[in-house]
């Protein structure tokens, strides 16, 4: 069941859909985009995480709409829930057909072999994977939604561009672009609602938020780096003279053999 405002009902009817486009920042990393989307198996791996990430933050809508004592937030989000849990079936059925093609061995589209999802650089709907609805009021939470349903809408109206060499998964993501644009439209319009005066404070605290989890995320993967080659570094420059010496007394040892026992030494005053 897709999202959609009901003409009859004014209160939804209020949130009109407004056009997505990618970030600057995304723009700027097209050709990168370009050669994650470009290999067959990592399309259909990619579509598959962004089944996990739907669903995942359908269940959280899903608890937000319970916790919720405004009734037409409730009534928000839980067709903004039925929306992610159809984005999750849209993908997820996209994501193995596209793996069962690979795996039947057609040639697969664009010149790439790599199978890397480079989740990092190709995020799907992100934000709503670091949501956590239990410790947020309902305009922190509508700020939150707005925020992230924008940045998603931008990704996917950019990921749309680059795959008109698959028309399939292309109509998948144009399918979901309708939703995720009027998204962002009726969390805009409830957050105004909620917070009249203060809107963009909230929008620049929803902001804060998502650099601070992205540098923990950068943080981790460093850290990750870091170590990789630290241990590296030792298993060639520390072990190989610990490898060395040990052959050398490895040779030494084979020189001498064996030592026949010293004549003279009485029994009981000797090892042997």
């Amino acid at each position: 069941m897709a999202l959609r405002p009901d003409p009859a009902d004014a209160d939804l009817a209020v949130a009109t859909r407004s056009g997505a486009a990618p970030s600057r920042w995304d723009r700027l990393l097209r050709p990168l985009h370009r050669w994650v989307w470009r290999d067959r198996e990592r399309r259909g791996r990619k579509l598959l995480r962004f089944a996990e990430t739907e669903a995942d933050g359908g269940r959280d809508l899903a608890r937000a709409a319970e916790r919720t004592a405004d009734p037409l937030l409730r009534r928000l989000l839980l067709r903004h829930a039925l929306d992610e849990e159809r984005h999750a079936r849209l993908f997820r059925a996209r994501g193995r057909s596209l793996l069962e093609e690979c795996a039947s061995g057609r040639p697969a589209s664009g010149a790439g072999v790599g199978v890397r999802e480079a989740n990092w650089l190709a995020p799907g709907e992100r934000g709503l994977d670091d949501l956590r609805v239990d410790s947020l009021s309902d305009a922190a939470l509508f700020a939150f939604l707005h925020f992230s349903e924008k940045a998603a809408a931008g990704r996917f109206a950019l990921y749309r561009e680059l795959l008109a060499h698959d028309p399939a998964t292309q109509a998948v993501f144009t399918d979901i672009l309708a939703d995720e644009e009027f998204h962002m439209a009726y969390t805009g319009k409830q957050l105004t609602r909620l917070l009249p005066a203060r809107r963009g404070l909230a929008l620049w605290r929803a902001r804060a938020g998502r650099l601070w989890k992205a540098y923990l995320r950068l943080a981790v993967w460093l850290a990750g780096l870091l170590g990789t080659l630290i241990l590296t570094l030792q298993y060639y420059v520390l072990l190989p003279p610990f490898a060395l010496l040990a052959r050398r007394a490895a040779r030494r040892e084979g020189a001498l053999g064996w030592t026949s026992r010293t004549h003279g030494v009485r029994p009981l005053e000797s090892q042997y």
